[in-house]
């Protein structure tokens, strides 16, 4: 009933535009009979009398003696009835229309381009767009889609040359100076709803997505039709949304989805007409679809192509950038109550997972985890009601569960996932509160954690910064608590004492211990203390003792890696001597390291990251772990010839292990009896690369993730992060940026930005070559990596130590502090600060 009292005042304020009340007198402006009202086009009539009706604007009544004022205007009676008479009966014409196909869109783009009067098919349009019904009828298929009509979406945008793009465009002319077949203009009619369900597969919709983009790129060219488009899904997204939320309307018509399918096909959704009100309540509308329709959504755009994509990816970027920009979000107003950017951020969700099912998916080759057994016995944290968290990870996103995969399944998305990250979004998202949101009030509060991949990896880090020490508070306050009730020594902290020259005996012993009594120690805050050196451990032991566990533990010495001078990565050695303690401990020293936010200076291929997050190494994988082996079997795959005859090789593999032995493996049963093939080759070569990545090493790799599994099994780190995001976490990034850190860097004690030894100290530093400049970050803060996000997130402090002396630069590395003297002049700078990051070892050094 509101829908028809509406239209019906729509109208009455278009045949006031256009043929007024006739009152001579009539003092509305707004009004054709009025002397102050400005003549106007049909088009333009019928874009204004929408906007009159949203603004409730004065409404004449019609006057008896309309028939006198006709004579007021210049053209004669005749003509201005005839006139009338002609758009009235254009208008009558298409009354009936309450959906379309684009036989019948052509059909009135030809008789308005005929009477160069477009109103008509913008009334249709408009009737038919701001209708749920109307659209979801419209641009029906005979038949679904096959998944390869499916796949021959991608390109046909793209595909298409000048020559084609030409033909088409002839093609639609002749189309349109042609009258409609009879079975293309009844596209739709008559087809129940029951019949095209049962013939919908998972991603098919009984829209014919091919006809709307020709439709729109013919109408989307016209700027009157183009507004027709965009006050109808003003009015089409409330009602929507009022659909879906209390009406239930998905379940019972499954093709309500292809309105969805209608209006993402508008390339012109992001432009700045949208943004302000049709996109946003567009995608509240988008975001109250259920779980099923939404894993429809992504399974449908997943076959299209990457330009599809991206423009979907904009239209709802520039959505949320918009929003964010033009507000002011803080501590007080957070960008999490905005509903538009909460709303497109879960639309984009939509998209990034068509992105993934789209790109190269490889859903085998999982790594099969250790199960843990559940123990029987109430824990103190069961009994004060605390939850436990699972072992696996404390969630996994309901769509990804829907769709059957995950993130790290996708090798190559269809784009690239930075182009989902959100830059003006994490500017002002307050993780903190986003991170409560995340783990507290999921039900009653968006979380933004819950769209990991609009978040950058500086963004990310500090909602797992915030877990991990919550998880050390919760496990310091369960201590407490063992100690009241059992009388137990209290211990809040993860304490290693080690010797310096026995670093390794060490921590292996107190760790091993550490993880049969009580593995939940692991999860303590770190504290680390070198026997016979003083030094209070505020971060910067801790960073130090990391360093030196990892440089013993890959010494080639010891032999548990094995090191590849050509590629300048780590690999398990398969032969080692060492016990599989050893490789839990490396695991849970990676492990720590992330939990307790160091960096650590470890040379792994990207394969190793792929594993703990849960996959199996393939082929494909050893481009980077072992690039000549990969080379060789590539090229045997691609051999032309007889492999058989002219390569004679087996079944049977030979390498040499690090110390020089020579190994044979049997890749199937008697190996060596079975020779490759030209038939079997990529099976060679498939069982190859699992035996080299896999097989051989998964005795050492089980006990190094499990010792990695220890300590951060409970942590959000595989729901938020990808492979490529775990290494920049553990080693911090390659890339050195000086000057971001000259930029970043405060000053105490006296010194200033522009203090003369500051100018002298940057000038000399920038000098340094790369190994100098990494001593100095050594020295100064610990590690020689930049943290996640660059030098330009480091905090470092200069601090003034002091007048002209012979004294060394000291430096706090727990605090990032260097303590540099006032000295006379640039050259003794240099010496002085070269000496001591070159020696730097220890505490105590001065």
């Amino acid at each position: 009933m509101k829908r028809a009292a509406a239209k019906h005042l729509i109208e009455r304020y278009y045949h006031q535009l256009t043929e007024g009340c006739g009152n001579g007198s009539c003092s509305n402006p707004r009004c054709a009979s009025s002397a102050g009202c400005t003549r106007m086009d049909n088009n333009a009539a019928a874009v204004k009398a929408l906007d009159l009706y949203k603004v409730n604007a004065q409404l004449c009544d019609p006057h008896p003696s309309k028939k006198v004022t006709a004579s007021a205007y210049p053209e004669s009676n005749r003509d201005r009835k005839s006139n009338r008479k002609d758009v009235h009966s254009v208008r009558d014409s298409f009354r009936d229309v309450n959906y379309l196909t684009e036989d019948k869109v052509y059909e009135i783009l030809a008789v308005c381009g005929e009477k160069e009067d477009y109103s008509p098919l913008i009334r249709v349009l408009g009737r038919v767009f701001s209708s749920a019904e109307g659209l979801v009828q419209s641009f029906r298929r005979s038949k679904p889609h096959t998944k390869e009509e499916l796949k021959s979406l991608q390109g046909k945008d793209e595909d298409k040359d000048e020559d084609e793009k030409e033909a088409a465009a002839c093609s639609a002319m002749e189309e349109e100076d042609s009258p409609p077949s009879s079975s293309s203009s009844r596209l739709g009619e008559g087809s129940s709803g029951d019949t095209e369900v049962q013939k919908l597969g998972p991603d098919e919709v009984s829209v014919d997505i091919e006809a709307v983009r020709r439709v729109y790129e013919r109408l989307l060219s016209n700027e009157k039709i183009e507004a027709a488009f965009l006050n109808a899904l003003v009015y089409l997204s409330p009602n929507v949304e009022c659909d879906l939320t209390y009406h239930n309307v998905y379940s019972r018509d499954l093709n309500y989805l292809n309105l969805f399918v209608i209006v993402m096909e508008n390339s012109n959704l992001h432009s700045p007409e949208y943004l302000e009100i049709a996109l946003p309540q567009f995608c509240k509308a988008m975001s109250k679809l259920p779980l099923s329709a939404l894993a429809k959504l992504a399974r449908l755009w997943s076959h299209y192509g990457a330009e599809q994509i991206r423009r979907m990816v904009e239209t709802f970027q520039q959505l949320v950038t918009y929003k964010v920009i033009s507000n002011e979000f803080s501590s007080r107003n957070l960008v999490n109550d905005d509903d538009a950017v909460v709303a497109a951020s879960r639309c984009l969700k939509i998209v990034y997972y068509a992105n993934v099912l789209g790109g190269d998916l490889d859903t085998e080759h999982n790594e099969d985890e250790d199960e843990e057994p559940e123990s029987s016995e109430l824990t103190l944290q069961e009994l004060l009601g605390e939850e436990r968290r699972s072992k696996k990870g404390p969630r996994v996103d309901p769509l990804e569960t829907e769709l059957g995969i995950h993130t790290n399944d996708c090798r190559q998305p269809l784009i690239a996932f930075q182009e989902f990250i959100n830059e003006p979004l994490n500017e002002v998202l307050e993780m903190d509160k986003d991170y409560t949101f995340f783990k507290v009030e999921t039900e009653n509060k968006f979380s933004f954690m819950t769209c990991p991949f609009i978040l950058n990896a500086v963004t990310k880090n500090l909602g797992l910064y915030y877990d991990n020490r919550i998880r050390m508070y919760s496990e310091r306050r369960i201590t407490v608590l063992y100690s009241l009730v059992q009388g137990q020594q209290l211990n809040p902290y993860l304490r290693l004492k080690v010797r310096r020259d026995h670093i390794i005996d060490d921590a292996l012993v107190r760790l091993e211990m550490i993880a049969m009594e009580n593995p939940a120690d692991l999860k303590k805050q770190l504290y680390v203390e070198f026997e016979g050196e003083q030094g209070v451990d505020e971060g910067g032991v801790s960073k130090e003792f990391f360093q030196l566990v990892v440089e013993e533990i890959f010494n080639p010495d010891i032999g548990m890696f094995s090191y590849d001078a050509h590629t300048q990565l780590f690999w398990f050695n398969s032969s080692s001597l060492e016990n599989e303690g050893q490789y839990t401990l490396i695991g849970i020293v990676l492990g720590l390291a992330i939990y307790n936010n160091c960096i650590l200076d470890v040379h792994f291929p990207m394969v190793v990251y792929r594993k703990l997050m849960g996959k199996k190494g393939t082929f494909r994988d050893l481009a980077d772990a072992n690039p000549v082996l990969f080379q060789s079997l590539r090229e045997l795959q691609d051999y032309e010839g007889n492999v058989e005859e002219d390569m004679m090789i087996t079944f049977q593999i030979s390498h040499t292990d690090l110390f020089g032995n020579p190994l044979t493996h049997d890749l199937r049963e008697n190996g060596d009896q079975i020779p490759v093939t030209n038939d079997n080759r990529k099976e060679f070569v498939a069982q190859y690369a699992e035996y080299m990545l896999n097989k051989s090493v998964e005795k050492q790799f089980k006990a190094f993730r499990r010792g990695f599994h220890m300590v951060t099994n409970e942590s959000p780190l595989k729901y938020l992060f990808r492979p490529e995001e775990i290494e920049l976490l553990i080693c911090g990034s390659r890339n050195l940026d000086f000057l971001a850190l000259e930029e970043t860097t405060e000053y105490d004690g006296g010194y200033t930005r522009d203090s003369r030894i500051i100018k002298e100290f940057w000038e000399t530093l920038h000098l340094f070559g790369e190994e100098q400049k990494r001593l100095f970050l050594q020295f100064t803060t610990g590690t020689d990596r930049a943290p996640v996000g660059g030098l330009g997130k480091l905090k470092m402090i200069i601090a003034k130590n002091g007048p002209d002396t012979d004294r060394l630069p000291t430096s706090h590395t727990c605090f990032n502090v260097l303590l540099l003297p006032e000295y006379s002049d640039r050259e003794k700078l240099k010496e002085r600060l070269l000496k001591a990051v070159t020696y730097a070892k220890g505490f105590g050094m001065l």
